[in-house]
């Protein structure tokens, strides 16, 4: 093979990673900002933590409801398939996030008084 046909599928194949890698950023933060979101509707209270927080809370929770949910289905994992379960365990996640958030008493705007 000439070697210009090399270099070009290198390029190719370069510039499809990055594609993939953006389309999964993406697909993070809509995710995470679901899930945070419907993690904020579900729990009562008022949480004065923004739009980028809700994203930030939807993601983590997404990671710790991907970690539990690994530990009650040890090792099934299917990356490219859309789960709806997925959907369901960020948000469970994220409402763990938030009670733990708010039982620490860390919130922003909120200040631990120690007596």
């Amino acid at each position: 093979m000439p070697a210009t046909l090399v270099r070009r599928r290198m390029i190719r194949r370069i510039r499809g990673s990055y594609g993939g890698m953006a389309t999964f950023i993406i697909i993070l933060i809509l995710v995470g900002l679901v899930a945070g979101a419907v993690a904020r509707l579900v729990v009562p209270g008022r949480d004065p933590i923004g739009i980028p927080g809700t994203i930030v809370l939807g993601i983590v929770g997404s990671f710790v409801g991907g970690f539990i949910w690994n530990l009650i289905q040890y090792h099934r994992l299917a990356p490219h398939k859309f789960h709806l379960v997925g959907i369901i365990g960020s948000i469970l996640g994220a409402i763990l996030v938030l009670l733990l958030l708010r039982a620490s008493g860390l919130e922003r705007g909120r200040r631990r008084v120690l007596r």
